[in-house]
């Protein structure tokens, strides 16, 4: 059966497919072995560069017929290497010819063709196969699907500079996750990979290095390994390192520098060592001038914010390196102006990829400010960054939005400027807009963000009230995704903390005390103990503790509150308020904690004797309030039965 494209034929297809595609596909079928191979050549010839005679031989069932001679043992080699190159032909077309090809199931059929023993065969598979994989329609488990594959192409790696080449790009795009991490390292891809770092050709070396990249990010077990190979007597770090020099292409340094940044970032070499601080980072740095292409630009900004994250010495260097917060800024200019890009294709193209430079500068200034005050503040007056910020956060890029609301969340850190500049620029206003319909992925940085905009010195809190933020937050509480959960929580402790009365009863209205139990029981340990300084910065209004007595009545709410003594604290002092009321409901919590038929109530009423509370209860039981007097009495039989 003829493999077809999955789009439906039209007849205007149709009517292009010429006289002579047809012919290229009759010659297939000769009886002649002779003018079959002459006509597979000629084939190969006539699809060079030309992406219509590729569609019209797919069309015409020329995939399934080359799969066939190149699968039959009786064709020549020479006929099989040829139908390997033209297949190879056909898959640098459009994606949808390498849909085809992989409908017509050409990867089982490439990769039992490495089983020849003939060299040049075996490239022309292999070509074929690092074309196929390298195209973001081939689901890269194909390569790991048969058990054999691996260590056969680890085997051939020794074979020719092409098959290393091949081999070496195909894992380095296959490889997606820890998974596929484990199995190529336990196949010994550190081993056979590293002696081709030091190899005669420079496409050898490149893919190698790529490999590496790949094989070492997040990943400790991999990185530990890589930081004791040798290569010619030289431990490999010393080999990236002098990749990365300034005399190398500019490829090599940007993945040398990502090797190295990797390996950091999984532990296995320090943030202090000169490798990192004198030679990746300053090269990192170098990748961001304006000089540069865009992708390299972007490259090298998005590295040099994963290298920096999580160190507060080294995003305290890179600020100073090279005007680097002040070059950032370009990245929001360009194009600047049309005439300084003379190649028409290279601008169109930069047009359209101009958004990936805006995401790299917000992520590279989000990392750069996230411990430094002096950062923040130099980041903040680069001209007009807010603004920028906040053009960001209504982007129709989804991830140029991520990478906005994260700088802001990283800015957000600094109370001076929550004070100053947040405020000037009413950053609330987009940020509520955002919260309004995004996904999972930015919610959770923004709401995380709306945690800092809500705390009691920042003088957005205010205006977010006004603007229905505890319904939103009220509704992430309910979330599947526990982040989301704890931020809505955390958000809500900050708004309650020393608020008005009317704000606290908006929240527990708003939360409804059945949320509030379910909070509470809640699964994540970080909902669980946002939800408790909620109830603590609530505890000011009886209706809360109203809630606690109820919630006092679960077991495992009841070890949640004895194990916070803020909250403990807190009804000790409600018991000897002046309000009646609130003593009553103070009264209700300690009853249901110290109730003797529950389990560990004897733990309970040993703990809250030590804080005094029996004494208390002793007063109590003289109270002129007869419903007081008796709820005390009833209190201390506890401690008696």
């Amino acid at each position: 059966m003829a493999c077809l494209l999955e789009t439906p034929i039209r007849m205007s297809v149709l009517s292009e497919v010429t006289a002579s595609s047809r012919h290229y596909v009759d010659r297939l079928f000769d009886p002649d072995p002779q003018k079959v191979l002459q006509g597979v050549i000629d084939m190969k010839n006539a699809v060079i560069g030309n992406n219509k005679q590729k569609a019209n031989l797919i069309v015409l069932g020329a995939v399934p017929r080359l799969l066939y001679l190149l699968q039959q043992e009786t064709s020549s080699t020479e006929l099989k290497t040829e139908c390997a190159v033209v297949l190879g032909s056909l898959a640098m077309g459009t994606e949808n010819n390498v849909k085809s090809l992989l409908d017509c199931h050409i990867i089982p059929a490439l990769l039992q063709g490495l089983l020849s023993p003939d060299l040049k065969f075996i490239e022309a598979c292999l070509r074929c196969l690092r074309t196929i994989f390298t195209s973001p329609v081939t689901p890269e488990e194909l390569l790991y699907t048969d058990a054999t594959v691996i260590p056969h192409l680890m085997a051939l790696l020794s074979r020719s500079r092409y098959t290393q080449e091949y081999i070496c790009q195909i894992f380095s795009h296959c490889c997606k996750g820890p998974d596929h991490q484990t199995i190529l390292f336990n196949h010994g891809a550190v081993q056979n990979i590293a002696h081709l770092l030091t190899s005669a050709s420079y496409k050898v070396r490149m893919q190698a290095l790529k490999c590496f990249s790949v094989l070492a990010f997040e990943n400790p077990q991999v990185s530990m390994t890589l930081v004791n190979v040798l290569v010619d007597g030289e431990l490999l770090p010393q080999i990236f390192v002098k990749m990365l020099q300034r005399d190398k292409p500019i490829e090599m340094q940007l993945t040398s520098a990502k090797c190295l940044t990797y390996m950091c970032r999984a532990g296995a070499i320090r943030t202090d060592d000169n490798c990192i601080v004198l030679k990746t980072l300053p090269c990192l740095v170098r990748m961001c001038s304006k000089e540069r292409l865009l992708e390299e630009r972007v490259e090298g900004a998005e590295t040099l914010a994963y290298l920096i994250e999580p160190d507060v010495e080294l995003q305290r260097i890179a600020s100073i390196t090279d005007h680097l917060i002040a070059m950032l800024a370009d990245y929001f200019k360009y194009p600047s102006s049309v005439s300084a890009i003379t190649d028409i294709k290279r601008l169109d193209h930069d047009l359209k990829h101009a958004h990936e430079l805006r995401q790299a500068a917000f992520k590279l200034y989000a990392s750069l400010g996230a411990n430094d005050e002096d950062i923040r503040k130099k980041i903040i007056e680069t001209e007009n960054m807010m603004d920028r910020i906040v053009t960001g956060l209504s982007e129709s890029s989804v991830k140029v939005r991520l990478a906005a609301v994260r700088c802001l969340h990283s800015l957000s850190r600094s109370v001076q400027q929550l004070r100053t500049s947040f405020q000037d620029h009413a950053v609330w206003k987009p940020l509520m807009k955002v919260l309004q319909n995004a996904p999972d992925e930015i919610l959770v940085v923004a709401s995380s963000m709306l945690c800092n905009l809500l705390l009691e010195f920042s003088p957005s809190k205010e205006p977010i009230l006004e603007s229905g933020a505890v319904e939103l937050l009220c509704g992430l509480t309910q979330s599947e995704n526990p982040a989301l959960r704890v931020n809505g929580i955390w958000a809500l402790m900050n708004m309650a903390f020393q608020a008005e009365q009317k704000i606290k009863a908006d929240i527990l209205r708003s939360l409804s005390t059945e949320q509030l139990f379910r909070l509470l029981s809640d699964s994540d340990l970080n909902v669980l103990m946002k939800t408790l300084g909620l109830l603590r910065n609530l505890l000011s209004t009886r209706p809360t503790l109203c809630i606690l007595a109820n919630i006092a009545d679960g077991t495992t709410a009841k070890e949640l509150i004895m194990t916070n003594d803020d909250i403990l604290q807190k009804i000790k002092y409600y018991m000897g308020h002046s309000h009646v009321k609130l003593q009553l409901a103070a009264m209700f919590c300690i009853s249901n904690l110290i109730w003797n038929e529950e389990e560990g109530s004897q733990e309970r009423q040993d703990k809250l004797r030590d804080m005094g509370i029996v004494d208390i209860l002793h007063k109590l039981s003289q109270s002129p309030d007869s419903n007081l007097c008796d709820k005390a009495k009833m209190a201390l039989q506890q401690y008696l039965a």
